[in-house]
């Protein structure tokens, strides 16, 4: 009975998923609040749904008291989030707000199934982060002074790697933690934020020179550096492409985009050379089998989870994702491959990708030039986040050791795009009032 049970689960899992990606591309159809909010509250029914169905099939063969604290834990931190912000911010994006709590209700499913012991940590971290963030919106409203920060943004960002590089404790080669007690702080996913607000303020002014932008590049570069003798490539390629997109946006000249792209290009190579762990990644990426025993060995059994998992899936608690090392962290994405199918994952890409729509359309219809900057550069933080870590677990580049954002176990992860996502909130709220105002003024005249 159990195994039937299992069996029908799987694509009752998929029939809700496949019903809530549609819904999160044909919400853009309507432009009547009525249809949106029909399909907005549905997109909640269908989360809640997914949850019950998923934690009732995990709890019915693990038969762990935990994973049913994570599942009433998870119901009350969507209820409450989700009345919050509409009771407390009107014009937030509940499109917006539905994409993390789908993402969210994922990382918990996989963690429950996996380590429910994570899947509680990860879930007091992401009520504190929720709570810290909730007052975001209301600063980005009101902090005018925000683009007058630069060089504190600047200084902060720097200090703040700098640090790990001298004291970070070594993980996996790379130096990207600091442990304080019992608690393990990863600053390049907060310096990701401040980053992308530093480069804002200083490309938003149209009257910006060839100087400074040659000052900022220089910057940027030197965060770059740090993050390259730190052995964390995954974060460096991520603030590299960042600023890049950003340069290009912001001043519109195609040579600076080219010769970006061409730069990084010829860092690639030179680091190659340099580098050892960075030549041992290329290895075991082009050829994983000569290298099985090593660093080959997380990469094939990523690729075997994800190829025993099919369009379909093994179902959950059936497949063997601990054999993966790491697989809570790095290859949370081949796990889902595995239980939940290929078609499930394909969906998960897509409401990762409307996410991130949603978010370039706030770029583009906000009028003010440095919160346009900002939606742009968190955007394409969070975009390129999920290409390389998909990307890195399906052997279409190499690992990079990325986590896949609100899915991967990971407290200073979640933290910093929980923020992130209050921030774009807060960005989405100042362009609901611009149309509001615009609006008025068409009225006036």
């Amino acid at each position: 009975m159990l195994n039937i049970i299992v069996e029908l689960s799987k694509y009752l899992i998929l029939i809700i998923m496949l019903l809530y990606t549609l819904e999160s591309f044909l919400v853009f159809r309507y432009e009547e609040d009525y249809d949106q909010r029909y399909i907005l509250r549905k997109q909640l029914l269908l989360i809640i749904f997914l949850d019950f169905t998923a934690f009732l099939v995990i709890f019915l063969q693990t038969e762990e008291l935990k994973v049913l604290y994570i599942f009433g834990a998870l119901i009350l931190y969507l209820v409450i989030v989700q009345a919050l912000y509409r009771a407390l911010y009107k014009n937030s994006s509940i499109l917006l707000l539905n994409h993390m709590c789908m993402l969210l209700s994922i990382g918990f499913i996989m963690l429950a199934r996996l380590d429910p012991d994570s899947g509680l940590r990860q879930m007091a971290i992401a009520v504190a982060a929720t709570v810290l963030a909730m007052v975001i919106p209301v600063m980005i409203r009101k902090m005018y002074f925000l683009k007058k920060l630069t060089w504190l943004y600047a200084a902060a960002g720097f200090l703040m790697l700098a640090v790990v590089l001298v004291v970070g404790s070594n993980v996996n080669g790379a130096k990207i933690n600091i442990n304080i007690g019992s608690f393990t702080f990863q600053p390049s996913e907060f310096v990701k934020i401040i980053f992308v607000f530093f480069v804002a303020s200083r490309l938003y002014k149209k009257s910006a020179t060839f100087m400074d932008h040659v000052i900022t590049t220089a910057v940027a570069a030197a965060y770059v550096l740090v993050l390259v003798l730190s052995r964390d490539l995954g974060s460096a390629v991520v603030f590299f492409i960042t600023y890049v997109v950003m340069l290009y946006v912001a001043t519109k000249k195609p040579l600076y985009l080219f010769a970006g792209l061409g730069s990084g290009c010829l860092a690639a190579i030179i680091a190659y050379f340099l580098f050892s762990h960075v030549r041992q990644r290329v290895v075991a990426w082009r050829d994983p089998f000569s290298v099985w025993e090593t660093s080959g060995y997380q990469i094939l059994q990523g690729l075997f989870a994800i190829g025993a998992g099919g369009w379909f899936g093994v179902g959950l608690c059936q497949g063997s994702p601990e054999l993966i090392p790491f697989v809570q962290q790095d290859y949370m994405f081949a796990a889902i491959c595995e239980e939940l199918g290929g078609v499930f994952a394909i969906c998960m890409i897509l409401v990762c990708m409307s996410m991130f729509l949603l978010v370039v359309n706030i770029s583009l219809r906000i009028k003010k030039r440095f919160y346009k900057l900002i939606a742009l550069g968190l955007g394409t933080e969070y975009a390129f986040q999920v290409f390389l870590t998909i990307g890195g677990v399906s052997k279409f580049i190499p690992m990079t050791g990325i986590t896949l954002p609100l899915v991967s176990y990971g407290g200073s992860s979640v933290l910093a795009t929980i923020i992130m996502l209050a921030i774009i909130q807060g960005l989405y709220i100042l362009r609901e009032d611009e149309d509001e105002e615009f609006e008025r003024q068409k009225e006036k005249i």
